[in-house]
Order: structure tokens, then sequence, then C-alpha cells
């Protein structure tokens, strides 16, 4: 049911809302909540992303960037002592990308606090 989906917290960044709901949560919001996300999609204007709470830096990214397929992750060491997260999708011919690269970067920036370098196999 979807009044048992644990909503933790919401993250803007350009025209994309992150929601970031619990562990386990996503499949019930996503199959439930659907027609909840296309009514606030045209609501607020914005692409709705969903989150799991607490996952693995894999799966946070595979969730972010879904549809689109994640190649490979690197973590990349900066002369300075950061570290940048590199991750290479799957490009998909000569259309644009579904989701918007900008907006996935800084919404990974402000959920789970990694800088992201995005690239195209």
């Amino acid at each position: 049911m979807l009044q048992d989906v644990h909503f933790h917290k919401a993250v803007e960044a350009d025209d994309v809302l992150a929601l970031i709901v619990g562990r386990g949560d996503m499949p019930t919001f996503l199959g439930q909540g659907r027609k909840v996300i296309k009514i606030l999609e045209e609501k607020i204007g914005k692409t709705i992303r969903v989150l799991e709470e607490s996952v693995d830096d894999r799966k946070f990214l595979e969730d972010l960037f879904a549809p689109l397929s994640i190649v490979t992750i690197n973590t990349i060491w900066l002369p300075d002592g950061t570290t940048e997260t590199r991750v290479i999708l799957k490009k998909r011919g000569r259309t644009p990308p579904p989701v918007k690269v900008k907006a996935v970067k800084e919404i990974a920036k402000k959920v789970r606090n990694i800088t992201l370098r995005v690239e195209f196999d």
C-alpha cells in the first residue's frame, strides 16, 4: 500500500525532483504510486526520480540513471585528495539521453555527497 511507503526527503535540481523513500519501498511506490508520480509531474512541471535510502552506491546510481545501463563505475583519486566517481553509461544511438546529466550530478552530490564524472560508451 502506498501509505506504507516511508518518505525521507525530496531533493531538487534544475527541473528534476528526487524523492528519497525507504529501502525496499521503491517497487511499491513505482507500482501503486505511478499515477501519483504522473500527477505530481504535471502539477509541478518537473521530472520525478524515486530513489531508495540506505542502498549501496551502485544501486543508487543505477536507479538515478535508469533507464540507461551503467557499463562501469570507477573511483578517481584527484591530486588534492578528493575523489570523483566516474560512471560510464551505455549510449543509446543518436538520441539524447533520457536523463538530464547535469541534474543527476547535482542530485548525487546533494543526496550522497558523490561527485560524478559521466561519460558515454
